[in-house]
Order: C-alpha cells, then structure tokens, then sequence
C-alpha cells in the first residue's frame, strides 16, 4: 500500500474527514492545507485507518499454555467471596490496638499546649481599648 492511501479508513472516517476539509476550507485554507489537516484530524481522533466491526480488535492466536495460564489468573466468585469475607473477619490483636492508643495519647499530649499557647497570644495581641480612648487619641494627633 503507497504512502498516502486512503484505502484502510473506513466510510465514516472518509465521510468526517471531507466534512472537516469543507471546513478548513472555507475558513481560508488552501485546498492541499485543508486535506493534510483534515486527515491528521482523523488519524488524532480514531487512531489511523481502520476497518469498522469485529476487525478492529486485534487478531493474535492463542496458545494451550498461554490459555491454561489466564485460566489460572482468574478468580472464581466463590474465591473472591472467599477472600472478601476473610478480610472482614481479620481484625487487630491487642497488642496493635495498644499501640494504637498509646499513638493517639503522644499526638494529643503534644497539640494540647500548642493549642493553649495560639490562644493566649492570640489574646495578647488584640488588646480590648475603650472606643473612647481610641478617639480621643486620633484628635489628639
């Protein structure tokens, strides 16, 4: 097949391509400018030319060993049950549920000053003035 053929698109993409060279040319494209963009559009959009139906999936045979080795991949829906319904009942031992606690005792024990320390100076900077005094100080000046 020559470089250039249009052979392998199929209708549709043919059909989409003439409706986008129509476009590009009135817009003010030359003739040879407006085909080029139009099938680059066409290539972008569905992947280069192809065959429409069941030719587009790729045909590759298989094997009896690469057969066996997806039937061994996949799981059945009992077995996916079955692992679904162990990890529910999988739960912490008394010693992870110690560490735990203790973990959320240090992190707590750590943001109760920071707390207490953001809130007094956050109580010191902003200093309650009698809305009298703060007049009077702005005509004094």
């Amino acid at each position: 097949m020559p470089r250039g053929d249009k052979s392998s698109y199929t209708d549709t993409q043919k059909r989409k391509a003439g409706h986008i060279e129509e476009s590009e040319k009135d817009q003010g494209r030359s003739g040879a400018a407006a085909e080029r963009i139009a099938w680059a559009t066409v290539n972008k959009q569905d992947g280069g030319g192809r065959k429409g139906g069941s030719a587009k999936k790729t045909a590759t045979r298989t094997t009896k060993a690469s057969a066996t080795k997806k039937a061994a991949v996949k799981k059945t829906a009992a077995q996916k049950a079955a692992t679904k319904k162990a990890a529910k009942k999988a739960t912490p031992t008394p010693a992870v549920k110690k560490a735990v606690k203790k973990a959320a005792k240090k992190t707590a024990a750590k943001q109760a000053p920071r707390k207490a320390a953001s809130k007094t100076a956050a109580g010191t900077s902003a200093k309650k003035v009698p809305t009298g005094a703060r007049k009077g100080a702005a005509s004094n000046a």
